[in-house]
């Protein structure tokens, strides 16, 4: 076939391949005859030599897409050092000279709030290990009563705030709780009689902590399992391995990876978490930010505490990567077919819907029951205006934040589309950075630089004309909706990215063909296309941002609450049953994502269904 054959050929299918696609856009009308089902695998060979025929990509690839590209490209490089002003300024502070705050936290407490980090770390991660692989597996590739639900429902307890289990857990387990009164009742003692398990220690934030958070290694363990070729697990029965050996010496190692990177993930947010250690009156790195912040008044050794904080985060993620050496996971073969299911009876199927039942029990049907208990008999009791005014606020911030993040979200993945060069992948790795940073530590990083600014500012207009700015960045939503895109632009990142990649290459060329420049085709092509993964990633992070408490708690402005905030408030107050209607409200809202993002999990596996 000749060259002029062969581009005739690809402009012929791209065009094809563009008025099938883009018809729900209202770019071509909808009577166009379509290409045929041979257009498909036709493509597939067009888009791979498109992608080798390509001429090599320039550092910063600057001059083939024209005006809107290069505008868009940097755009995009400028987001990720705007993101990464609360890192640099907490590194900054590490080379301030220390004051005597610092000395004495150094001297009596430092201590404590690494130890208890460690073992809070230590448990949870042994917890959310234990759960969440064992689950997963148990789910994908065995059958008993009750696996269809549990497939779904697992992921349930992610909808938890941490600090909403441990306030509904403390009213059901406390001395005048329920269960410690049926339990005096029935034997008759007194409070001297027995010993109860204080669910107010490290222990009891350890047991929250993994109910909430095992989610995270049961759905990238879960999604592993699934996406395992049949293949492996068959040779391995061949060479006389049962149910259990084929698990741990086989489908185990294969889907390390991803159950580390959970791992990861859930370690990082118990680093994070402030609500529940801060309630259950343990000392961490956490409390002790906050604690420095507000208390003390030593925003230098608030920012110095979450430089220490930081440190261990990264050691989190670099002994994440380090721990596969030079180990590859891959699969060796592209067989997919229906997973074979080992069919339990007698009591091991009484044992696998036990060990499925009690983590979905405990970490989301108990509490829900409690908290509606609670909600009904003796909700808050500022319901009515009040509360509809926490709700709106809550709203707000969830809802500006989404847009925002997938709007930015989409711009640096479609950068990383037209120029696929070093700086804008590590542009966007940088934008991404904040979700490994807990909340507390963006907040302070935040409110430095921003409050220096706003200082500035301030002087600066009341020098030369004299009135003042005031507070025009840290006294309004305007930070703290800055402190929510740093910390969960990866959440909008990884879903917007996914989608894009679905989209074929010959799209783009297709539609510079037909005079539409990258701009252009953003709008009218890619962002229809991909609009259910757009709305996905506006969905987790608007449930992100209503669960929040760290941020919030400390940049919020004054005299403006949200329901994170108000069910802290009346639980810190010891108001449990004030506290649970807003804390019903963040677990409702969190339920229907959880439920897509499970649906989503299981057409993952290629090959489902037979296709």
């Amino acid at each position: 076939m000749s060259q002029a054959h062969l581009k005739a050929g690809v402009a012929k299918a791209s065009q094809s391949w563009l008025v099938k696609e883009t018809v729900y856009a209202g770019i071509v009308p909808a009577d166009i005859p379509h290409p045929g089902k041979d257009t498909d695998s036709a493509l597939a060979s067009i888009d791979a030599q498109q992608s080798s025929s390509r001429p090599p990509r320039g550092w910063l690839h600057l001059t083939v897409h024209g005006r809107g590209g290069r505008w868009l490209i940097l755009t995009a490089g400028l987001i990720a050092l705007l993101f990464l002003i609360p890192t640099f300024s907490i590194l900054r502070s590490v080379l301030e000279p220390a004051g005597d705050v610092w000395h004495h936290l150094a001297s009596t407490v430092l201590t404590t709030y690494l130890l208890n980090s460690l073992w809070l770390v230590l448990g949870v991660g042994c917890g959310t290990l234990l759960m969440g692989v064992s689950t997963a597996w148990l789910v994908t590739l065995c059958r008993f009563p009750g696996r269809k639900i549990f497939e779904w429902a697992l992921v349930l307890p992610m909808a938890v705030p941490a600090y909403v289990m441990a306030y509904t857990y403390t009213d059901f387990l406390q001395y005048s709780g329920p269960v410690q009164e049926i339990l005096r009742e029935f034997t008759g003692w007194t409070a001297r009689d027995y010993w109860f398990p204080q669910v107010r220690s490290l222990g009891g934030a350890i047991a929250m902590l993994s109910l909430v958070l095992y989610p995270y290694v049961y759905i990238m363990a879960r999604s592993a399992f699934m996406e395992q070729s049949v293949c492996a697990l068959e040779v391995s029965r061949t060479l006389g391995c049962g149910p259990w050996s084929s698990f741990r010496r086989v489908a185990l190692p294969l889907a390390r990876p991803a159950i580390v990177g959970g791992l990861a993930l859930a370690l990082m947010e118990t680093l994070a978490d402030f609500g529940t250690v801060a309630f259950f009156g343990v000392q961490t790195f956490t409390t002790g930010v906050v604690r420095a912040w507000f208390s003390l008044g030593d925003r230098t050794a608030a920012a110095q505490l979450s430089a220490v904080l930081l440190g261990l985060v990264f050691m989190v993620l670099l002994l994440e990567q380090t721990s596969r050496g030079k180990r590859r996971y891959h699969q060796a073969t592209t067989r997919y077919q229906e997973l074979p299911g080992y069919r339990l009876k007698g009591w091991r199927r009484v044992a696998a819907f036990t060990a499925c039942f009690l983590p979905l029990f405990l970490g989301f049907l108990l509490p829900a029951v409690i908290l509606i208990k609670m909600s009904v008999e003796a909700g808050d009791q500022q319901f009515g205006p009040r509360f509809f005014e926490l709700v709106g606020n809550s709203f707000t911030l969830a809802g500006l934040t989404a847009l925002l993040a997938v709007g930015l979200a989409l711009l640096m993945a479609y950068a990383v589309r037209l120029a696929p060069t070093a700086v804008t992948r590590a542009a966007a790795r940088l934008a991404s950075l904040g979700y490994a940073i807990p909340g507390t530590i963006i907040a302070v990083g935040v409110l430095i630089p921003f409050a220096r600014f706003d200082n500035w500012l301030d002087a600066l207009l009341t020098r030369y004309f004299g009135f003042g700015s005031g507070l025009l960045l840290t006294g309004t939503l305007a930070a703290l909706v800055f402190a929510y895109l740093v910390r969960f632009m990866a959440v909008s990142m990884n879903s917007v990215e996914a989608s894009l990649l679905k989209v074929r290459p010959s799209m783009d060329d297709a539609a510079r063909s037909l005079g539409e420049g990258p701009l252009g085709t953003l709008r009218r092509i890619h962002a229809p296309i991909i609009r259910g993964g757009l709305l996905s990633a506006a969905l987790v992070v608007f449930v992100d941002v209503m669960k929040e408490l760290p941020a919030t708690l400390v940049m919020r402005p004054f005299n403006f609450d949200t329901l994170a905030v108000q069910a802290y408030n009346l639980a810190s107050d010891e108001r449990l049953t004030e506290a649970s209607t807003s804390a019903l409200t963040i677990v409702a809202v969190g339920t229907l994502p959880v439920i897509l993002l499970t649906r989503a999990i299981a057409r993952s596996r290629p090959g489902h269904n037979g296709a």
